[in-house]
């Protein structure tokens, strides 16, 4: 059964999903980590693998970027594909000077102004949530490898770039009114999917720039440098067989 952005068939997705933004990582992914790995999905390029880790079936697909494209491949996967979780794993950048490169982060919550989850379910508020035991069953498998996590809100935004005219005031407002310690672009509407839908959701992020200190990684160190964060997520995979 074919939907309109992917093209497995039902049973080909493992009910545990692990979403990487770019669909490249998600092959790096599969390849470096997974065995007995078959592509399910290559339409438009968003690439997804279904394999096994340590004997445990787990899939990994790219999301995309942007709150629109997690919402369309999240959707898709939870409701036609009998997915029960899904953990996006990315890049994020901190917006505390006291957060180094590389470290991990927990979201508890993601803000945004996005009207994404208003228009899909009619949800108004700017703060949605992960999953509470999928959250605790990445903290037990983080504990499980010895591995640090820093958990807390995240800003989830439509934008990239800011002019120069609000970005000052919209980063000020988002750290100091709503305390978020980092931003990325696409776990709001994840959760807020996962919350509609009934099923679980959560965002581990690896810190690949501080947005303070300006510190930040090539595309290269990106790709090699989230093993920690991998290997959370990973660990995940017994709890969904």
């Amino acid at each position: 059964m074919s939907t309109p952005h992917i093209s497995a068939n039902k049973g080909d997705v493992a009910k545990l999903v692990l979403m990487p933004g770019d669909p490249l990582r998600a092959k790096v992914l599969a390849e470096t980590y997974l065995d007995d790995v078959v592509q399910f999905n290559g339409i438009r390029g968003m690439l997804g693998f279904t394999g096994t880790y340590k004997g445990h079936r787990v899939s990994v697909m790219g999301s995309g970027m942007g709150m629109p494209s997690m919402g369309i491949y999240s959707y898709e996967l939870f409701a036609f594909y009998g997915v029960e979780a899904i953990v996006r794993i990315g890049t994020t950048g901190a917006m505390k000077a006291d957060i180094d490169l590389y470290e991990v982060i927990l979201t508890d919550s993601a803000y945004s102004e996005s009207t994404y989850a208003r228009q899909f379910c009619g949800y108004e508020e700017k703060i949605t949530y992960p999953n509470a035991k999928l959250n605790e069953e990445i903290r037990e498998s983080a504990a499980k490898l010895g591995y640090k996590l820093i958990e807390g809100r995240i800003n989830s935004s439509d934008n990239f770039y800011y002019g120069e005219n609000v970005a000052e005031a919209n980063f000020a407002k988002t750290v100091n009114e709503y305390n978020c310690i980092a931003a990325e672009m696409e776990s709001f509407a994840l959760f807020a999917n996962a919350n509609y839908l009934g099923k679980k959701a959560a965002c581990l992020l690896t810190v690949s720039d501080n947005i303070v200190t300006h510190e930040l990684t090539s595309a290269e160190e990106r790709q090699n440098s989230f093993t920690r964060m991998m290997e959370i997520a990973l660990g995940l995979a017994e709890n969904y067989v």
